[in-house]
């Protein structure tokens, strides 16, 4: 739930080709209809020739429906050449949590939901193996168990679709799901499915990368959040976390500090979504600070 001394706000996503003028007419579309612009970020990318809005008004200024509020300023998009999207603070966003059997980043979140520091609900979690089960018992998170095999991948991804659609499902996190999506379900959820895994990539892929980064004496250890496209591990990079180590870390101190820079990156990836702050252009984001 909102914090009783935050604002009802409507944040506004708004990206273009960069062209003079154009922040002075989205704040004149605002001020023309009585809005009170709480907060406003801009970014020109004069190497892409683009520039990336996002502008935060106060709900309760809003005199006519929200459907006219968004024709009217589609109209005002189309005349300017503009892509946009906008959010209503006042509506909770539904989270899918899919796993597999590691539990860090699943705890995390939950946590972070449960504290306010996440503005979500998680109606359920899918998970391919029953390890964590016992987890989302103890919060009261309906678990669905959906095991998966070479032959029944297909069938097997095609039930979890159905629960995110049968659970209006605003966003699906990869907390650690060992699972390769295909790319029809991919495309569908495209820009609402945020992964995790650790930073070495491209190199230590497949099994046991803490080894094999131990055998090699690295010297720092990373996660990246991004968002999933059909190029595994290749989408548009959300939030990354790095510390350094030294030489006296075994292969399972360097795994726990990984887990701690994963369960980092992950939530403020997430945080960053729900919170209506991340543009995505080609297989780039532009995430706004906080405003906090």
């Amino acid at each position: 739930m909102l914090k009783k001394e935050e604002n009802k706000t409507i944040s506004f996503l708004i990206q273009c080709e960069d062209k003079k003028g154009i922040m002075q007419k989205c704040v004149n579309f605002f001020t023309d209809r009585d809005f009170n612009i709480l907060h406003c970020q801009q970014h020109t990318d004069s190497y892409e020739n683009m520039y990336f809005m996002r502008m935060e008004v106060d709900m309760s200024d809003l005199k006519t429906s929200r459907k006219v509020l968004e024709n009217e300023f589609d109209n005002f998009a189309k005349q300017n050449e503009l892509q946009w999207s906008c959010h209503y603070s006042d509506y909770c966003p539904r989270v899918a949590i899919l796993v597999s059997k590691t539990s860090h980043n699943l705890y995390d979140l939950i946590a972070r939901k449960n504290q306010g520091q996440l503005h979500c609900e998680i109606p359920l979690i899918i998970s391919n193996h029953p390890n964590l089960e016992k987890i989302a018992n103890s919060f009261r998170i309906p678990f669905y168990y959906l095991p998966v095999t070479k032959e029944t991948k297909k069938e097997q991804e095609k039930k979890v679709n159905n629960l995110l659609k049968q659970f209006d499902i605003d966003l699906v996190v990869l907390a650690r799901y060992m699972q390769i999506l295909s790319s029809e379900f991919i495309e569908e959820w495209m820009g609402k499915i945020i992964n995790i895994h650790h930073a070495f990539l491209p190199a230590f892929q497949g099994a046991n990368p803490y080894q094999k980064a131990y055998e090699r004496g690295v010297k720092m250890i990373g996660a990246t959040s991004h968002y999933a496209t059909a190029d595994l591990d290749q989408g548009p990079i959300i939030e990354q976390e790095v510390m350094r180590v030294g030489h006296e870390l075994t292969p399972k101190g360097l795994k726990e500090v990984g887990k701690d820079a994963e369960t980092r990156a992950l939530a403020k990836a997430v945080q960053a979504h729900l919170d209506s702050r991340i543009l995505i252009y080609k297989n780039r984001t532009v995430v706004f600070n906080t405003k906090n």
